[in-house]
Order: structure tokens, then C-alpha cells, then sequence
């Protein structure tokens, strides 16, 4: 099988006008970054959200990924080749799992997002806005407590975080303001740009004044007197949304079949709520009838953060869900070694299938309309297939083989009428749970209904953060879980379907600018680490000066 970059390079990319021109986005919308990409001012295009919205999630996943992407754009793709208007809206990738473990993020094989290259390195340089919007807040926030601290900030007590996009596990934990006349010296960390609250407040902003709004509400930190500091009042959020005038509108792309992709946001799903950017799914509403979207990591958290958080806010509902399935992902849930997963192991499949049934049975509770997409890898079997099609039959779940990956969108025509069914179909949905709940209620409803734990425990830590919270008033926001992407539970280990299980709470975090509570589990990190042997030392540019090695 050819390289991801190989494969695209020996397809035409076509010009982004002609792109823009098939879901009729007017010329003076289009904002051109070279001759392949280009910006959208939203504030052009007219219309009412008119598509079909289709939600891509998965079971939990082998440290790979299972190919949501893969299957986002090869259902994209069929939608298109079938006939119908079909826009794909996806997150952006981070160069923290691109040169960490994962490598890139725009598809595979015959189902890619092109110019892969561009896309994830840099892209049209929203990352680095937002990146630079964060530390600009962070920077205020010690120039104001060494130029006199007239807010009465306690350094000790300041809840806002430095950011990069990168995998440094060494800036976890940091102390600056060391030296003289270098500031106050106090403990602060990093977490990359993915998991910062700007990233999730661009993400969730409905416009560029619902931005400004909400930098204003950030919680920076508390008083000496232990009173909430925001960052309006260190008079920066008219900067901060200066500099993300421009990340702020949508990024047209192209898939390899020259099908249009919107592409804008990217938080990860397992520290932060994992969906691309509310303005970009609404765009692709007004400008397609259907639009396809993908949710990060497995539907205990992806899935379940975008119809809870996202969905509530934005006020959208999915007509159909895919949970995507590999035959890998249930060997892994059945304990079987990554050495060994792409063997023949039927028993195995058979046992990781309770990790599919979790989900399906998850999703359920929000009654949305489900197809199962099992999708296909060169290493299957048919009768590790035939395990899977086989159960979804006997438990009447619509289930789909997606082979987009080695036929593009013609390997997914299947799926794409199994989802136009779905679609039309009555709509069923409903949340979790009521936002005006107690915190605790909240957080144990998600931990009991879709972690399946018994037990909710919570550390010294996370208590207090919880009183200071409610005695801020602002417990009425939905939650927010950080934990591992491995198991529906917070200990990476217990794979398959756990249940009746304890799980703990060693954090909470305010972000009251994103309008949401971040709940950390187990030892789950905001600053990921890399691997002993990270993608990076497999990027490079060859002598024809190209790039090799983004898979």
C-alpha cells in the first residue's frame, strides 16, 4: 500500500475557487491563503441551517486511532458521489500528537483531507492565534501583580495557564518570576494549545462579539479574600480578540475526490470537549444538506461532550450518529497485546465486542438514530468481520462496512444510504442530564451512566475547587470530563466494559469563559508527553524537498 503523501500526490488538487464554487460560497466570502486553501467571512453568506447533521464517534480506540477522519470524509465523499450536497466540517489537527504518536490527522489512504502537509503543520495559523492569545492573557496576569497588583491577586491562586502546541511533559510543572526584577515568583504549567480554554471559548464562540464576551468571563484566579478575578479586568480581551480576528473564520479545504471541507477548532476530546467550532458547523448547515462531523477519541467522551456540551450550547442535533468500530480496536478491548493485534484472533473479537455494546448502549440514552461502521484494515479477516456484522444483526443494529480508505468514497456508498435512512427517521433526542444540577449530580450521572462506575470519589483538591465554585454561583454549567481516551473508565488498564468500579476525581476547573466545568480523572494530564520513539524522527524533507513521513 502506498504512502497517505504518496497517494495525494498523485491526485489533482484543484483550485480552491472551484472548491468554494460547488457549495456556492460567494467571491467575496473567500479569502484566499494560497492557491489551496482559503479563509470564509461568515459574515457574507446568508441562509438558515438547513442540513442534515451526522455525528462520526467510536469505540474506545488502540493507541492509533480507529480512522474517524477515515470515515468522516470517505461518508463525505459517498454523500457527494450519490448525488447529494454533502459538506464535511472536522476539527484541526495539533502538533502535539503530529510529531507525538499519532502523526496526522487529515484521513488516510484514499479518504484525505489535502493539502495534507499544510494542514498539519500550521495550517492558516489559527493554533499559533490562539496560542498567542492565551500567553498574552498570561503575561497581563504577572505584569499586573508586579506592577502593584491593584486587583489584589493571590499568586497562589491563579487558575489560568500557559500554553503551547507541542508535547513538553518538562512544563507540566514550572516556577517563573525567578531572578531579579523578573516578577513574582510563583508556580505556574503548561498545557498545549488543545486543551486550553481559549481553544474551547474559540471552539464554542458564536461570533466574534460571543468571543470577546467570553474571554471577558475568564477566571484568571481568586483575591487575597478569596473574590473571583476575570480577565476583563485586567483590560486585555480587546487584544486577545484582535489577534483572533483572523483564526476566527472558517478554513475551506478539499478531500482528494475535490469535495469541500471546512475545517476550524481543534480541541482534543480527552482534556478538553473535543468538536470543531460551533461557527464552522452552522456555516456548513447554511451552504450543504448534509454535513458530516467527528468527535474525538471513543463516545464516552467525543460523543458524549458534543451532544452534551456542544449541542446544548449551540442548541443543534445530530439526525444520525456512526460509531465507527475496527476489528483492532475489539482485540484491544479484549486484552489482546498491540504486538499481536493485527493477527487473526476471532475469540478476541468476539470478547471486545462488550466494549461496541457499551457504546451503542450509551448512545441510546440520548435517543439518537445509529449506524455502526465497522472499518475495514488490510489485516481483517472475514470471519473476524463476520463476528461483528453478525452481532449487529442479532441485536438489530444498522451496521455498515466503510472500505473508503483503499476505494475512497465508493467504499462507503453502503454507509452513506444506511445514514440517509437514519436521517430520516424521527429524532429522538435528549440530553444527559440538566445543566442546573448540582455539580456532583452532574459529574457521578456521567461517571454512572456512561463511565458505568459504582463509586465517585473525589479528593481534598477537587472538593474545595467545587466549593469555590458554588460560592461563586457558578455551578449551573455542564461538564466538561479529562480522562483517559483507553477505557470508558479513568484507568487506562480496564478495558473491555468495566463496571461497578470507583473512579476519582482529583480535579475541577472553572472555565467559566467557555461556559463549562473541567472534571480531571484518574492521572489524566493536560500537558501529554512523548513517546520513546515520537513521530518526529520520521519527518523530514527529502531532496526533492518534500515532505516525508506524515501519516
Amino acid at each position: 500500500m502506498k504512502t497517505d503523501i504518496e497517494i495525494a500526490n498523485e491526485c489533482e488538487i484543484k483550485k480552491i475557487e472551484e472548491i468554494a464554487n460547488k457549495i456556492n460560497i460567494p467571491d467575496d466570502a473567500l479569502e484566499l491563503y494560497g492557491k489551496y486553501k482559503a479563509k470564509i467571512d461568515v459574515s457574507k453568506i446568508s441562509g438558515e441551517n438547513k442540513a442534515k447533521l451526522i455525528l462520526v464517534t467510536a469505540i474506545n480506540p488502540t493507541p492509533y486511532g480507529e480512522g474517524k477522519t477515515t470515515v468522516s470524509i470517505g461518508l463525505g465523499d459517498a454523500l457527494n458521489k450519490i448525488g447529494e450536497n454533502c459538506l464535511m466540517v472536522l476539527r484541526e489537527p495539533s502538533l502535539g500528537p503530529v510529531f507525538g504518536v499519532k502523526g496526522g490527522a487529515t484521513g488516510g489512504g484514499y479518504s484525505q483531507v489535502i493539502p495534507m502537509e499544510d494542514i498539519n503543520l500550521h495550517f492558516n495559523g489559527d493554533f499559533h492565534a490562539i496560542t498567542t492569545a492565551n500567553n498574552l492573557l498570561c503575561a497581563a496576569i504577572d505584569n499586573h501583580i508586579m506592577q502593584g497588583n491593584s486587583l489584589n491577586i493571590d499568586p497562589n491562586e491563579i487558575k489560568f495557564y500557559r500554553t503551547m502546541d507541542m508535547n513538553d511533559r518538562a512544563l507540566r510543572e514550572i516556577v517563573v518570576g525567578i531572578g531579579e526584577k523578573n516578577g513574582v515568583e510563583r508556580k505556574d504549567k503548561f498545557n498545549i494549545t488543545a486543551a486550553s480554554e481559549i481553544m474551547t471559548i474559540f471552539c464554542l464562540a458564536k461570533d466574534i462579539q460571543d468571543l470577546k464576551e467570553r474571554l471577558d468571563n475568564i477566571l484568571i484566579g481568586y483575591t487575597y479574600d478569596k473574590k473571583p478575578v476575570y480577565a476583563k479586568e485586567l483590560n486585555v480581551t480587546g487584544s486577545m480578540t484582535v489577534l483572533l480576528k483572523e483564526a476566527i473564520k472558517p478554513n475551506l479545504v478539499q478531500t482528494l475526490e475535490a469535495n469541500p471541507v471546512i475545517i476550524h477548532g481543534g480541541p482534543f476530546a480527552n482534556i478538553a470537549h473535543g468538536c470543531n467550532t460551533i461557527i464552522a458547523t452552522k456555516l456548513g448547515m447554511k451552504l450543504a444538506d448534509y454535513v458530516v462531523t467527528e468527535a474525538g477519541f471513543g463516545a464516552d467522551l467525543g460523543a458524549e461532550k458534543f451532544l452534551d456540551i456542544k449541542c446544548r450550547k449551540a442548541e443543534l442535533k445530530p439526525d444520525c450518529v456512526v460509531l465507527v468500530s475496527t476489528i483492532k480496536a475489539l482485540k484491544y478491548n479484549a486484552g489482546v497485546e498491540k504486538k499481536d493485534i493485527l493477527n487473526e484472533n476471532v475469540e478476541a473479537v468476539k470478547k471486545g465486542l462488550c466494549n461496541l455494546e457499551v457504546h451503542v448502549e450509551n448512545m441510546k440514552k440520548y435517543g439518537v438514530n445509529l449506524v455502526v461502521c465497522i472499518n475495514k484494515y488490510n489485516t481483517d479477516t472475514d470471519d473476524e468481520i463476520d463476528v461483528v456484522l453478525e452481532y449487529c444483526r442479532e441485536n438489530n443494529i444498522k451496521v455498515s462496512l466503510s472500505e473508503a480508505y483503499v476505494k475512497g468514497g465508493e467504499g462507503a456508498i453502503d454507509l452513506a444510504r444506511k445514514v440517509i435512512e437514519e436521517c430520516n427517521k424521527e429524532n429522538n433526542f435528549k440530553l444527559l442530564y440538566d445543566e442546573n444540577d448540582d455539580i456532583k449530580n452532574k459529574i457521578e450521572k456521567i461517571c454512572k451512566e456512561i463511565y458505568r462506575a459504582g463509586n465517585v470519589i473525589y479528593t481534598q483538591k477537587a472538593e474545595k475547587e467545587i466549593d469555590n465554585i458554588k460560592a461563586i454561583g457558578k455551578y449551573n454549567l455542564p461538564i466538561c470530563i479529562a480522562k483517559t481516551q483507553y477505557s470508558i473508565s479513568d484507568d487506562k488498564n480496564k478495558l473491555g466494559k468495566p463496571e461497578g468500579y470507583d473512579i476519582t476525581v482529583k480535579d475541577v476547573r472553572l472555565y467559566s469563559g467557555a461556559g463549562f466545568i473541567t472534571v480531571l480523572l484518574g492521572d489524566i494530564m493536560t500537558m501529554p508527553g512523548l513517546p520513546k520513539v515520537p513521530s518526529y524522527e520520521k519527518i523530514y524533507i527529502d531532496e526533492n524537498e518534500k515532505i516525508v513521513g506524515i501519516f
